[in-house]
């Protein structure tokens, strides 16, 4: 295995890790989602809180097929965070990222005029959104990956021309596709079944290799 996921694997879930900005933080994550909540109550309309839920699990789904990826190949992750936490959850995963995808959600939503066939630049309103906060989340893991931060070990996955287009689709796009998908079904269940889904294939990869005794 490649330095930087022997490293990652060495703090993996490491209470003694914790740092106090850990509670702050949390408490602005309850505090939003706590305001986007009584809205959606107020309004009775929940799709604010679907898009969130599926930008979130669509994030939970990677880094656990990510961390597949890590054990089958004997040797890296696509994305190992092998860096300095508050709480590493997985070998690519750790407490900071996920604070910002529990939120990520609600910035893609409440960035939509929801005017029925809004456009910009030609584009359906959703999908402009979609590409410009995935091409933003891709400049961001790029200046991550350039500090050490992040960590990626695969030619395919790399900060190239081409190797950025599998960060860019699989690591960022899919997210905001499926909060559309989610949020455009015609009905409150099925919208909250597509954002169940991601979540529901994470949690049975997780058990199963915890079930084989896997660890990432």
């Amino acid at each position: 295995m490649t330095e930087a996921t022997l490293r990652a694997l060495d703090g993996l879930r490491d209470l003694g890790a914790l740092q106090w900005y850990v509670i702050p933080i949390l408490a602005i994550v309850f505090y939003l989602w706590t305001m986007e909540i009584k809205s959606s109550r107020a309004s009775g309309e929940y799709r604010n809180i679907l898009a969130a839920l599926a930008v979130f699990g669509a994030d939970f789904l990677n880094e656990s097929w990510n961390g597949w990826f890590m054990v089958l190949s004997g040797r890296s992750a696509l994305w190992t965070a092998p860096g300095p936490t508050a709480l590493r959850t997985t070998v690519g995963w750790n407490i900071e990222i996920m604070f910002m995808f529990a939120l990520l959600g609600f910035v893609f939503w409440h960035s939509l005029s929801h005017k029925p066939k809004a456009r910009v630049l030609g584009l359906p309103e959703a999908w402009f959104f979609a590409i410009l906060y995935s091409a933003v989340c891709v400049a961001i893991e790029c200046v991550l990956n350039a500090s050490g931060l992040l960590v990626w070990d695969w030619p395919f996955w790399s900060r190239s021309i081409l190797g950025v287009i599998p960060v860019f689709a699989i690591g960022y796009f899919w997210f905001f596709a499926w909060a559309i998908l989610a949020t455009t079904r015609r009905s409150l269940k099925s919208g909250f079944l597509v954002a169940a889904l991601p979540y529901a294939i994470a949690i049975v990869l997780d058990l199963v290799a915890a079930g084989l005794g896997w660890r990432y």
